[in-house]
């Protein structure tokens, strides 16, 4: 006997859209049961988790910081994954494009203008841009996999950063600590609101998404998008290009990931050190499938992301638990999301063979 996923002639339209909260409601019993397990009580460590964070100004402007990153690297991936290229080396293009940006900043430290943080801004963008460029090309020209050579850019880039900062752009005011000079006040994005932390990044966040959406909603472009993603012969005979269409979405990817790796160093961190992002690459790729690959579902899915850093700090304070908790929850959000997908795409069928069959029909009879 073996199991086998038989697809489904017409997949429910509903199921498709419930499956995002199915996925959170799964995850969170299983989050429950994993507390409980850890001896906490699972209703107060899900409301310190989830609840507790939407009740204060500044866990609610933390949630718009972290969700900021999210939804800039989560929208250019959702563009990827609907064009069926898989970029998952987004963290390594956040921060080559961290690194871009800082340039302007650390190396010409001594500049003081109003176009410091616009040049940082867009050397961030082409520095993240520049580094999808790489897999892009492989893909394009040479057929490799992308998916294996954007997630091992991931960590030359790491190294790269804990090479630069500890080598070249070492603050010699830092008492030889790995991290570069604070960036000068025209250097750091600006706060958009007087309660709390929020900054620009998170505007630039909501425009890219709406951007984005309008693009694959009203033109030409996302339809090219659409088409190639679903039959990339199809797409052909429309007269669309797929070798393009793999430059496009890359380079889209990188740039709005090295945005949001520009803007997490200026308006949150205000110098570049040996780490920089606590994984935004890889969650976000949850955001875009939690999102549906849908740029305005991709901002809600950034918020709930968001929280579960922010609700995974709180339970640390007040349960004492592994800050590996976060990660756990968005396994988990991510397992469900996939399963929940696939059993709308297929069913389950249970496969008899030979000897298996027979008996079974035997015993039927």
């Amino acid at each position: 006997m073996r199991i086998e996923l038989e697809r489904r002639p017409t997949p429910s339209v509903l199921y498709a859209v419930l499956s995002p909260f199915v996925a959170l409601v799964l995850t969170v019993i299983a989050g429950g049961i994993m507390f409980a397990l850890l001896g906490k009580d699972p209703v107060s460590a899900l409301y310190s988790f989830f609840v507790e964070p939407l009740l204060d100004v500044w866990s609610l402007h933390e949630i718009a910081i972290k969700a900021a990153p999210l939804i800039l690297i989560g929208v250019g991936l959702s563009v990827c994954y609907r064009s069926n290229n898989w970029n998952i080396g987004a963290e390594g293009q956040f921060i080559m494009g961290a690194i871009a940006g800082a340039i302007v900043p650390v190396v010409f430290h001594e500049w003081h203008s109003p176009l410091v943080l616009p040049l940082m801004l867009i050397f961030g963008m082409v520095g993240g841009a520049l580094y999808a460029a790489i897999p892009a090309f492989l893909k394009a020209n040479l057929n490799t996999n992308e998916i294996l050579s954007s997630l091992m850019l991931v960590y030359i880039a790491q190294l790269f950063l804990d090479w630069i900062v500890r080598g070249p752009w070492r603050s010699p005011e830092a008492y030889n600590f790995p991290i570069t000079r604070d960036f000068a006040p025209e250097a750091v994005l600006p706060e958009i609101l007087a309660s709390g932390r929020t900054n620009l990044g998170f505007v630039f966040a909501i425009v890219a998404a709406l951007l984005v959406w309008f693009m694959m909603r009203y033109t030409l472009k996302g339809f090219e998008i659409t088409v190639l993603g679903q039959s990339e012969r199809a797409g052909r005979f429309a007269g669309f290009s797929s070798r393009r269409m793999i430059w496009f979405s890359m380079l889209l990817s990188g740039a709005l990931a090295g945005l949001a790796g520009i803007s997490e160093v200026s308006g949150n961190i205000n110098k570049l050190q040996p780490i920089i992002s606590p994984g935004y690459g890889f969650t976000a790729i949850i955001v875009a499938f939690l999102g549906r690959l849908n740029p305005l579902g991709v901002i809600v899915a950034g918020l709930v992301l968001a929280l579960t850093y922010v609700g995974g700090e709180a339970v640390q304070l007040t349960l004492s638990v592994s800050d590996k908790v976060t990660r756990v929850f968005q396994g988990l959000l991510l397992f469900f999301v996939l399963s929940c997908d696939t059993l709308i795409r297929y069913k389950i069928r249970l496969v008899f063979s030979g000897r298996t069959a027979a008996a079974a029909q035997g015993g039927a009879e």
